[in-house]
């Protein structure tokens, strides 16, 4: 017997709430906010993918598929920079997240480049590239994706709006 797709969806587990980090007193050190484990190395990346986009076509959500690495100070910045309230609300209204380690493809390293190439991303110049794609799986910001490779220079306003520039029209929601 086989489970229609919507149920085995329901059936799973959702992934585990992002935890607010406390401040950190005057006796611990900063949080590096450069520090990640967001990627997987060791994770089933395709079936990541898809798990998300079968998520996206249940929701009426868009997917936020972030290529990067944990060695890499914009990855880690961007995926720290997720964890805040500000922008858990628009990643919640807006967006399956999907965090794709593809190591260093910029120098000869990468890894899990065919789910780049699967949506029409031939050549990772840096990470992270941010792929934002439809329920269907069309990626809505080609030109714009790889742009995301030096995300740590930019201020948290300009992140948050060239995330909000792919959340869903207002009657969506």
């Amino acid at each position: 017997m086989t489970l229609p797709l919507a149920l085995l969806l329901m059936l799973m587990p959702a992934p585990a709430p992002l935890m607010p980090v406390p401040p950190p007193d005057s006796s611990t050190p900063a949080p590096d906010p450069y520090f990640t484990i967001a990627f997987d190395p060791a994770a089933d990346a395709m079936g990541e993918v898809d798990l998300r986009l079968a998520r996206a076509k249940l929701s009426g959500k868009r997917v936020l598929l972030v290529m990067g690495y944990n060695g890499c100070h914009d990855s880690g910045w961007f995926a720290n920079l997720m964890e805040k309230p500000r922008f858990q609300s628009l990643l919640f209204n807006n967006f399956e997240l999907a965090y794709i380690d593809v190591g260093m493809p910029q120098r000869g390293k990468g890894r899990n480049l065919d789910i780049a190439r699967r949506f029409g991303l031939k050549k990772l110049k840096g990470t992270p590239t941010i792929a934002v794609l439809d329920a269907n799986g069309r990626l809505l910001n080609k030109k714009q994706a790889p742009t995301w490779r030096n995300v740590a220079s930019w201020t948290e306003d300009a992140t948050y709006a060239g995330l909000s520039a792919y959340a869903l029209p207002r009657a969506a929601h």
